[in-house]
């Protein structure tokens, strides 16, 4: 299971809105800018390389493609790893992994063994060390720093990948011109020793785990159906889609603008990269700040308006001059928009399954680059680089308007911790983790009166249920005893059933509330009953009678 807070997290002063106030993150993100610079130094290098060893441009894209590939389809397996085992654990796995496969690349070049498909291979596996990492680190943001501080930290780890973003090129290219690829990759494993020394420095207190990790298959699962089961989850990666989706023709359009609009070259598009990268940092420093003033929806509301102005800017700009300032403005806007969506994610989601909220987050943000890249690249193919980015801008304020009926919530107010009232029970019937399934059945006794009120209640209970991995979920009313209502679930085995009631937060705990003022009576009686087959051995005896017990803890 992930780490509790270590001492750093647990004695920093709790008013404190930086981050920086934390030494086990000031050092972490530190180690991670210069791990950053590594990552960039490494990309223009394996680029350059791709020149030399393949004519084909379509096989110098698929650099970068093979770097951000492994994101999207790792992703949600990474984010299960990372809410399963302890999180610094993973983190530095996946440096250790990119670091060997990095010294191999490394080796390789200086070797002249290299070749087109073989760096493809490399830079995949690197991506598929980054797509481990990711959720990993941003997960584990929210176990050093206390909760008022998360936002700004968002904030100014994407400071840290734009610092690198702005300058990471020139040093890159300095590097290849003066050396070679090999020195480039090089510089890159250099990179990673910081941080894994880092990291193999923070002493964490891990907390006992209470129960044993999910399956993988079954941590995606139940990681994807959370965030389906949360309106707060999907009104986020709504917006996140719609903004990623408009903002991606400055990535996507920059090299056409450079190229066709300004005549330019690569000096030029350098130029503007660097505009777009220095608003980037500006953007997130200034979102960390605002953020303790403003709502998200204001500030995402306001770095839309931002983005667009940007990208329209840079439709009727003639020279990088003239350019730098929007694309500046644009920056900062994304920027600023991202990290709030991000940092939402976050206290939006319990501890427990955060990694996978937030690898959710980064397939829906990817997934709005790519179709919105390859959207406006058609656009541009057909009607003119100019026209692709002024729709690009329309597509941004068509998410402005999506936004007033779309609005990302104010979670600030949510205690997302567990709630832990539940204890798990003693049972009559021997009974093992993996034995199942199990059906769960609860009696209410409702006044006729309260009857409206008790199944507006209900409906959000059953949002709850299914959300933390109940199925087939029912309430029925006693024919013959019509103050009678039974609440019913099921679960495929006695330990899904222990996880399901662990997973209740202290969110949850006005609805169960609610519930249990409209209840009269004694406490709700509570079967716990078990599907046993008739061919069965068990079966052969009397069967064993129904588990009924009254619990004042109410699962």
């Amino acid at each position: 299971m992930a780490a509790e807070p270590g001492p750093d997290a647990r004695t920093a002063d709790v008013e404190s809105a930086s981050p920086f106030a934390v030494p086990i993150f000031r050092s972490i993100w530190t180690a991670n800018l210069v791990s950053n610079f590594g990552y960039i130094i490494q990309s223009v290098g394996a680029a350059w390389l791709m020149t030399e060893l393949a004519q084909s441009r379509t096989m110098v894209a698929l650099v970068q493609a093979s770097v951000t590939l492994p994101v999207m389809l790792l992703a949600l397996a990474a984010g299960a790893i990372a809410d399963n085992f302890d999180r610094r654990k993973v983190m530095l796995a996946a440096q250790f992994f990119m670091l060997t496969v990095s010294l191999v690349l490394s080796v390789l070049t200086a070797l002249h063994l290299m070749t087109p498909l073989l760096l493809l291979a490399m830079t995949f596996l690197i991506g598929c060390g980054m797509a481990l990492n990711s959720p990993a680190w941003q997960a584990s943001v929210g176990d050093m720093v206390p909760k008022q501080a998360l936002s700004a930290a968002v904030s100014y780890n994407s400071v840290a990948f734009n610092i690198a973003r702005s300058a990471g090129p020139a040093v890159g290219g300095a590097i290849v011109a003066v050396a070679n690829a090999s020195a480039a990759f090089l510089a890159n494993c250099v990179s990673y020793i910081g941080l894994i020394v880092v990291l193999l420095r923070w002493k964490t207190d891990p907390a006992p785990a209470e129960l044993p990790p999910e399956r993988i298959g079954s941590a995606v699962a139940s990681g994807v159906r959370y965030v389906a089961m949360s309106p707060d989850l999907v009104r986020v990666l709504i917006r996140s889609v719609f903004f990623a989706a408009g903002a991606s023709a400055i990535s996507a359009l920059l090299p056409l603008v450079a190229r066709d609009l300004m005549q330019g070259g690569a000096v030029t598009y350098g130029i503007l990269l660097g505009a777009f990268g220095v608003g980037a940092v500006g953007g997130a420093l200034l979102g960390a700040r605002l953020r303790h003033r403003f709502a998200p929806q204001r500030l995402v509301g306001a770095a839309g308006v931002a983005v667009a102005l940007g990208v329209a800017g840079v439709a009727f700009s003639t020279t990088p001059l003239a350019a730098a300032p929007v694309l500046a403005l644009a920056g900062g806007g994304w920027m600023m928009a991202m990290a709030a969506l991000n940092a939402t994610i976050q206290l939006a989601s319990p501890r427990w399954v955060v990694a996978r909220a937030i690898a959710t987050y980064q397939t829906a943000a990817f997934g709005g680059l790519a179709f919105g890249a390859w959207i406006f690249g058609m656009i541009a193919a057909s009607h003119g680089t100019r026209t692709a980015l002024l729709a690009a801008a329309a597509l941004q304020l068509v998410g402005l308007v999506l936004g007033y009926f779309i609005r990302i919530p104010d979670i600030d107010h949510l205690n997302l911790d567990p709630l832990r009232r539940w204890s798990e029970p003693s049972t009559q019937v021997p009974i093992e983790s993996r034995s199942g399934p199990l059906t769960i059945a609860l009696t209410y006794e409702i006044d006729p009166a309260d009857i409206d009120l008790f199944l507006a209640a209900m409906a959000e209970r059953r949002r709850i249920r299914r959300r933390d991995g109940a199925r087939r979920w029912s309430l029925s009313r006693d024919l013959a005893q019509p103050r009678l209502w039974i609440e019913s679930y099921q679960v495929s085995t006695w330990l899904d059933y222990v996880r399901h009631n662990y997973r209740r937060t202290h969110a949850d705990a006005a609805n169960l509330d609610r519930i249990m003022a409209l209840h009269r009576g004694q406490p709700p009686v509570v079967q716990r009953l078990i599907e046993i087959h008739p061919g069965s051995v068990a079966a052969s005896n009397d069967p064993p009678p129904p588990i009924r017990d009254p619990l004042p803890d109410y699962p």
